[in-house]
């Protein structure tokens, strides 16, 4: 189902912007290894929800044909 993929994307967007601030508070504290490893939990959740995005695309186009 295209809702379905599409709430998948957006629970992984929704996760890579929680981390993406964590990394900020830390790196604002001056921890920045913390925020290092933040940043990079939220690189590899922005990665997934672009793939979670580009299915949902394609899914979404091969239900509307």
């Amino acid at each position: 189902m295209p809702k379905d993929a599409h709430n998948k994307a957006a629970e992984h967007h929704d996760k890579a912007a929680k981390s993406h601030r964590t990394a900020a508070e830390h790196h604002g504290k001056g921890d920045h290894k913390a925020g290092h490893e933040h940043s990079k939990q939220a690189h590899g959740h922005s990665e997934q929800a672009h793939d979670q995005s580009t299915q949902a695309h394609k899914k979404s186009e091969a239900s509307s044909k």
